[in-house]
């Protein structure tokens, strides 16, 4: 009866760090991650992740840097902060993130130093500590931007989108409406108002490009 906890918080982990900056501490643990993602149980989302971590493997470290800065840190489309897809840059953004930090600290989760808490890696870790009802309610919420991230990876061709897969594939499907906010999303984007985030990083136009 315990397995099913820990597999899903195995998962939520790899979905993780595979969606992390690929530097060479995630790099050396490419094996390690081949053979985490195969000690998961039979599921669409492990084939998915076996997919992805094939392509990863035998990527060269310059290649997978370019097209995770590219894929992630230069298109709003699929940027990894789930709140820009819900408040915008808006003053009930800056709340949000606020919560969502109050929220780890109860929990015993740390975000990295100078990271967003609702950076989707960090969101993901914090899913597999804390479980399913706590854990997992703030991808529960951001659900609409999850999928639009997942649909631009898609659409620009990802193989990122094969981690989204896996990990939407866990969550509650979007209704009829939903999936109608998704692609008003996608035509009009969110809310853009450029005050209230200071003590969080600038927004996401200001997006410092990884070396």
């Amino acid at each position: 009866m315990n397995h099913v906890p820990r597999q899903r918080a195995a998962l939520l982990r790899l979905v993780s760090l595979l969606l992390q900056y690929p530097d060479p501490a995630l790099l050396a643990a490419r094996d390690e991650l081949a053979e985490a993602v195969r000690a998961l149980p039979e599921s669409p989302a492990r084939a998915s992740l076996t997919a992805f971590v094939a392509w990863f493997g035998d990527q060269p470290q310059m290649e997978l840097a370019r097209h995770y800065v590219q894929t992630f840190d230069l298109r709003r489309r699929s940027s990894l902060y789930l709140t820009y897809y819900l408040h915008g840059d808006t003053r009930r953004r800056g709340m949000a993130l606020l919560t969502l930090k109050q929220r780890y600290r109860v929990a015993g989760l740390t975000p990295p130093e100078g990271e967003l808490p609702d950076f989707l890696p960090v969101v993901c870790e914090f899913a597999a500590l804390a479980g399913p009802a706590t854990g997992e309610a703030p991808l529960r919420q951001h659900r609409k931007g999850l999928e639009l991230i997942r649909t631009a990876l898609h659409e620009g061709g990802s193989p990122y989108a094969l981690v989204l897969d896996a990990l939407c594939g866990e969550l509650p499907e979007l209704s009829a409406a939903e999936q109608s906010a998704v692609a008003d999303l996608a035509l009009v984007g969110p809310p853009a108002e450029e005050v209230g985030l200071a003590p969080y990083g600038p927004p996401l136009t200001e997006l410092e490009v990884r070396p």
